[in-house]
């Protein structure tokens, strides 16, 4: 690759700094564009979470060889890290390393080629790409590797896709997603009725800090409020989980249901929010309705592909990763440890030069784990090298789910209803019209013995 500009890599995260480590190895010339304070600053806002999988899965291979240069000190492979671990000791000191090629508060708005919108054809490879800052400075770029992330931008509430009626004028009572329970966010859910809306890792994760909360704080409600009418994906596959952190996280998740103390609603499909008479919110899904204090949104995430309009992109009409990857990653099909090996050949698009790469690469697909992008990224950096034999040499060895990956995304057939190969699905709970849900709490029947099972997947493991 002959440079006339740097390779422009968008987010200074796990994935994007893996990119930058590529490069560096590569000896091409890049910049890395940070739109937060520091390296990783959106896994910062869930830093009290722990992965589910060990460092062994959590650090990339250009990445460790440019670490191993200097001091830094390799964490036990076998540990779990929390979201604060994985910043502190290795992209902290992986973003240090690579010094002044990372610039931060750069937050891109924008992205076309130079003199060249969307329509216009003849010559359009050989001129550079034009990236715009929110405080209106440009940046040209040889090519671009997209790893900004989801995280700026989670699903609603409503069912359909699209806002349910109401949500916007209750965003007060909403949570995000992963709230810190237990210290930071503790008043929010301390002595009140919260509902988790999701049925991801995420989602499973707050329940059981919330469970063990309601265990220790009286008058602590919480229920599960979920479209499917079956659970086992996100209890997962127990045992047969080869990272035993998030097999035990479904178990833990679905004894806590059995006992009573989260109480599930299922099939229930938000399509309006308000207000109560005593400030409460009420979820509301035809007759049916759930009264509480705080809702958590743990509906996942998409991408935002604003900024990219003006590039040629072949995106998935469904999912909206690239069209080649989408069946690779089809929630409907695939857990996050049965996607194949898949590189720069599935995430190009027909404009040259540019590439989502991480959890944005997969669009609205939740199934993306950090060994994946790793390894997207390690294939498009070789092809922009110029090194197409390492670029298809794609390898990816992910730890199975133990999951079944035939039609559990949204759990609404009958078969499912009865559990099908994944075992039996809980009783559910039906929400009373005008009211909320009752307790059913009942006591001494789960031992929680961590003292904060917090476990997490989402677009990081």
């Amino acid at each position: 690759m002959i440079q006339k500009e740097p390779v422009v890599v968008i987010g200074a995260g796990p994935v994007g700094l893996a990119a930058a480590a590529h490069l560096a190895e590569r000896g091409l010339e890049f910049l890395v564009l940070e739109s937060g304070p520091g390296a990783a600053a959106a896994i910062d806002e869930w830093r009290h979470v722990t992965l589910f999988s060990p460092w062994r899965y959590d650090i990339d291979g250009a990445a460790r060889r440019l670490l191993e240069q200097g001091d830094w000190v390799e964490p036990d492979l076998d540990a779990l890290p929390t979201g604060g671990d994985l910043i502190d000791e290795y992209l902290a000191p992986l973003a240090k390393t690579l010094g002044d090629r990372i610039r931060y508060g750069a937050e891109v708005v924008a992205m076309t080629r130079v003199g060249y919108d969307r329509i216009r054809t003849a010559g359009r490879e050989s001129v550079p790409f034009l990236v715009r800052l929110a405080d209106g400075e440009e940046v040209l770029a040889s090519a671009v590797i997209d790893a900004a992330g989801t995280w700026r931008r989670p699903n609603v509430l409503g069912a359909s896709g699209i806002p349910a009626r109401g949500e916007d004028d209750v965003a007060d009572a909403i949570s995000h997603a992963l709230p810190d329970v237990f210290e930071h966010d503790r008043e929010r859910f301390v002595g009140r009725r919260t509902a988790v809306v999701g049925a991801g890792h995420s989602a499973a994760t707050t329940l059981l800090e919330l469970g063990e909360l309601a265990e220790h704080e009286p008058g602590t409600e919480v229920v599960w409020v979920v479209r499917g009418t079956d659970q086992a994906r996100t209890y997962g596959g127990g045992e047969a989980d080869e990272l035993p952190a998030r097999g035990a996280l479904g178990a833990r998740l679905k004894r806590l249901v059995q006992s009573g103390r989260v109480e599930l609603v299922s099939s229930f499909r938000t399509e309006s929010m308000a207000r109560t008479a005593d400030g409460r919110v009420a979820l509301m899904a035809g007759d049916r309705q759930v009264v509480v204090d705080t809702v958590v949104k743990s509906t996942g995430f998409r991408p935002d592909h604003d900024m990219v309009s003006e590039l040629r992109l072949d995106l998935d009409p469904i999912l909206g990763s690239t069209r080649a990857l989408a069946p690779l990653i089809d929630p409907n099909q695939h857990s996050c440890g049965t996607v194949p090996p898949h590189g720069v050949d599935e995430l190009a698009h027909p404009e040259p030069g540019y590439y989502a790469v991480g959890a944005k690469s997969y669009g609205r697909a939740p199934t993306f784990l950090l060994a994946t992008g790793y390894e997207q990224a390690r294939s498009v950096v070789a092809a922009l090298a110029g090194d197409w034999d390492a670029a298809r040499d794609v390898q990816l060895n992910l730890p199975e789910t133990g999951v079944c990956s035939s039609n559990l995304a949204y759990g609404d057939s009958a078969d499912e209803a009865a559990g099908g190969c994944c075992g039996p699905a809980p009783v559910s709970v039906e929400a009373p019209v005008g009211r909320g849900l009752a307790t059913g709490i009942s006591g001494g029947l789960l031992t929680v013995v961590e003292a904060k099972p917090n476990t997490q997947s989402g677009c990081c493991n």
